[in-house]
């Protein structure tokens, strides 16, 4: 439950794909829709895929990618949503499965327990959405209540643009929570 006193407070998990060096506009439309956000990132994302200075002076918060230690003091307040974007093949067949070898996987894993609301923005191309491995892991996390976008495949059109990846359609699952 939201303390009366701050804002909902919404972790945003990231994984390695092209699209998330625009995680910032996540970012900035959840602030604009009055979220505190905290961001965990896979790590893979780590490794180059968003510019993770600007994230932390976006949210003033540290970045985290690694679990704590014991006696540090988390950083980030719990929960009050969870957005996953963008979602990657192999983390979302993870999660569903249980695995939980990241601190990013940890927590889907964790959150899914505590029943806090929950929204994916795939971001896995057409084959691999068609792959029987990630049907069946979407239909579990869709049993467990989590919500999910369509998914984004990134490819090009006719006119060799990229659509856009749509950062607030994930908000946009959240927000019959907050009505």
């Amino acid at each position: 439950m939201t303390d009366p006193d701050r804002s909902p407070f919404l972790y945003v998990v990231v994984c390695a794909a092209g699209v998330a060096a625009d995680v910032g506009t996540l970012i900035t439309a959840a602030q604009e829709r009055n979220w505190e956000v905290g961001v965990i990132a896979t790590p893979h994302a780590m490794n180059g895929f968003f510019d993770a200075e600007a994230v932390r002076a976006r949210t003033g918060r540290p970045l985290r990618s690694a679990w704590r230690r014991p006696g540090e003091p988390r950083p980030f307040p719990a929960p009050d949503a969870l957005v996953l974007a963008p979602a990657t093949f192999n983390t979302v067949n993870k999660w569903a499965a249980g695995i939980a070898d990241t601190l990013a996987l940890g927590t889907l894993c964790e959150v899914a327990g505590l029943g806090v609301p929950i929204a994916v923005l795939p971001c896995v191309a057409d084959a691999l959405a068609a792959h029987p491995a990630y049907r069946e892991s979407v239909a579990r996390l869709r049993g467990m209540g989590v919500r999910f976008a369509d998914p984004y495949g990134g490819q090009a059109g006719e006119d060799g643009g990229r659509p856009q990846f749509g950062w607030e359609r994930v908000l946009d699952l959240l927000d019959e929570d907050r009505r």
